[in-house]
């Protein structure tokens, strides 16, 4: 059986820092940007852990403000 590699793709300006994408990753790949905020001054989302996203669209789902895109890609 393949083995499933996710990737989100975060529109950082339309984040608002709510948290729940982080909340609700059951792999831990999501998590606020500590640093930098975005045109709204808010600290955006981003892939904290890249290689544990398993694709399973959690985040994208709980995301209020649709800016979670999640792809997926067989590998192996």
């Amino acid at each position: 059986m393949a083995k499933i590699r996710g990737y989100v793709v975060v529109n950082i300006e339309r984040c608002k820092g709510c948290d729940l994408c982080g909340v609700a990753c059951p792999t831990d790949v999501l998590e606020l940007q500590p640093r930098e905020v975005n045109d709204r001054g808010y600290h955006y989302a981003y892939m904290k852990n890249p290689e544990d996203c398993i694709g399973c669209t959690n985040c994208a789902l709980v995301c209020p403000d649709a800016c979670l895109t999640v792809y997926r890609k067989k590998v192996g």
